[in-house]
């Protein structure tokens, strides 16, 4: 496909997605689907009704473009009116909502009516934001759609959305006039997303002095918008907790009425020229107790304080909700806080597999060493970002990274040999020595130490892709992949290339491009994508992937890949350049 045949233009994007539908699925997968079919038909009854286009309604989600931000608005509002008062006598718990984000934002079209750019990620971002049932747009539509709609707007400030530089100015609505809140609150049913989920209380001031009000509005603030630059955690706009401030709640009813797992609350009690503050973190299923502290301080240090409550709850929910227990682990192996919080700080920077964020990265877990030498966990960090140096070829010799890397594994184990990520890095570098079977044992005794460990699963798949073993790597990453809730681009792309290596290239298309859309800068699936589409005579296409290639990494030839390559079958690394080649790659 030539470059003439894509049209940029200015559209309104609609996204949506079925809020728990894992949970719904695993509860009643008939219903669940009948469910999601009648909803379907909503969604495109409405959408076409109002001169939209329905783009995909792959899974549980839905894609459509519209010409005019009004429309659009028009019909989300339609779409959720339905949907919400369409339950009749379905439990609480059964019932399917959908969160739906619109962003007025430009759009690349294909001939064939796909689209992309940053206009359709924004969009999906704004969806995450939204919550179960309701509507979140940006400011762009809102700009374009005020005064012209019969609905209202909550702000939800400027957001920080993933792989989007500039932050988004994000506002919930509903229609004018209605009684409710939010959208969900009418549903009882808990945890109705699958991310990990929380709701800041306002912070209750236990004095007499009127200005402390003030005080306990600011550590509820700060919380809450610490906890939304958690990736991965969704967390209630303060809009939505603000009518808690003034009555006394069960946390475990304040959590299913809002549809959260986890309920922070606090207060701020004054005497002279001290503060007390307490807070707790409550689970709200069983009403269990996750964290608990109290902390006195001088009046003279409130900022202080307030910082450092926020990072404190934000640690906890850290390892708690995100990480899981390989933070618990990376925790253990440290006294000292400020080094993990380190080592936490770079791996956003590391996943995304960008030159200049591997070197942000590096210099994370390198200022966790300074603070604490004996921390196996960050030299194993600044172990891997020497190995991804070769691996991505960012360096001029990149057998020199792997050796380096080799010297700080052996470092990390020395320190601690029972760190699952130490055999996890002995493993890709035996693989990037072409020692295979080492490299399989070493990969098996890391999932062996961490039987439930997502990362080391998806680093044996890996390995057993490039030794020869793509059945068996299809197996464990598709088991690894359904014990987290947020897969990876990088999980994606070893799945999609275990599937290219069996030969079924349909599916590795579709599963490299949504590796691509979650995170657009990892050349590794679009090298994948431009194999598969190279091989299936889609050649058009191929040279497309190729061009985008190039784009983020412009120093690409093939001679460099074919270092880089470690296929035990030499016949695959041949396949892969010739593929490569016909989309026009550099030699």
């Amino acid at each position: 496909m030539s470059g003439t045949d894509h049209k940029k233009r200015l559209v309104a994007i609609l996204a949506a997605d079925a809020a728990g539908y894992s949970r719904l699925m695993s509860a009643d997968e008939g219903a669940t689907v009948a469910a999601l079919d009648a909803a379907r038909a909503v969604f495109r009854t409405h959408i076409e009704s109002t001169q939209g286009r329905v783009i995909d309604m792959a899974g549980d989600s839905v894609l459509a473009v519209f010409e005019l931000a009004t429309a659009a608005v028009t019909a989300a509002l339609a779409i959720q009116q339905e949907l919400n008062g369409g339950h009749g006598d379905v439990p609480a718990d059964r019932r399917m909502h959908f969160r739906i984000g619109v962003h007025l934002g430009e759009i690349i079209e294909k001939a064939d009516g796909t689209i992309y750019g940053d206009g359709v990620n924004i969009a999906a971002r704004l969806e995450s934001l939204s919550e179960p049932g309701g509507t979140t747009v940006s400011d762009s539509v809102r700009n374009a759609v005020k005064g012209k709609v019969s609905a209202g707007f909550d702000d939800q400030g400027e957001q920080r959305v993933k792989n989007i530089t500039d932050p988004v100015g994000a506002f919930w609505f509903q229609k004018e006039g209605s009684a409710e809140s939010k959208p969900a609150a009418a549903d009882p049913a808990p945890a109705l997303t699958d991310k990990p989920s929380i709701a800041v209380l306002p912070f209750i001031n236990m004095s007499t002095d009127a200005e402390q009000e003030f005080f306990a509005d600011g550590i509820t603030e700060d919380i809450t918008n610490a906890l939304t630059k958690i990736s991965g955690l969704f967390v209630i706009a303060s809009h939505s907790t603000s009518a808690y401030k003034s009555r006394s709640a069960d946390l475990r009813q304040v959590g299913r009425e809002l549809g959260v797992r986890y309920v922070l609350d606090g207060s701020v009690r004054k005497a002279g020229q001290r503060v007390r503050i307490t807070a707790q973190l409550i689970e709200t299923n069983d009403g269990h107790q996750v964290w608990a502290a109290r902390f006195d301080r001088d009046l003279t240090d409130v900022f202080v304080l307030q910082d450092e409550i926020t990072s404190n709850v934000v640690i906890a929910l850290q390892v708690r909700l995100v990480e899981g227990e390989q933070a618990r682990m990376w925790h253990k192996s440290t006294q000292s806080l400020p080094a993990w919080e380190c080592l936490i700080q770079g791996l956003p920077h590391f996943r995304r597999f960008i030159r200049e964020d591997n070197r942000r990265a590096r210099s994370l877990f390198e200022r966790a060493v300074q603070i604490d030498p004996q921390y196996a966990a960050g030299w194993v960090w600044i172990a891997w970002t020497h190995w991804a140096d070769a691996r991505f070829l960012w360096v001029d010799t990149p057998s020199a990274a792997v050796d380096q890397a080799a010297e700080l594994a052996g470092k990390a184990t020395a320190l601690d040999a029972q760190l699952t990520d130490c055999h996890s890095l002995l493993g890709a570098i035996h693989l990037m020595r072409r020692e295979y079977d080492a490299a399989i044992a070493a990969g098996e005794r890391a999932v062996a130490l961490e039987p439930n460990g997502t990362d080391a699963a998806a680093l044996l798949a890996m390995t057993l892709n490039w030794s020869g073993r793509p059945a068996d790597a299809a197996e464990l990453i598709q088991k690894a992949m359904k014990l987290s809730p947020s897969q990876s681009d990088w999980h994606r792309a070893v799945l999609a290339h275990a599937c290219r290596l069996m030969g079924r290239n349909d599916e590795a298309v579709k599963i490299y491009c949504e590796a691509i859309a979650h995170n657009p800068n990892h050349v590794g699936p679009h090298i994948g994508l431009t194999i598969c589409y190279a091989d299936s005579e889609r050649i058009d296409e191929a040279k497309a992937q190729a061009k985008a290639l190039l784009k983020i990494s412009p120093g690409f030839t093939l001679a460099k890949y074919e270092n880089s390559m470690t296929y035990k079958d030499r016949e695959h690394s041949v396949r892969s350049l010739d593929a490569l080649r016909k989309a026009g790659l550099p030699d």
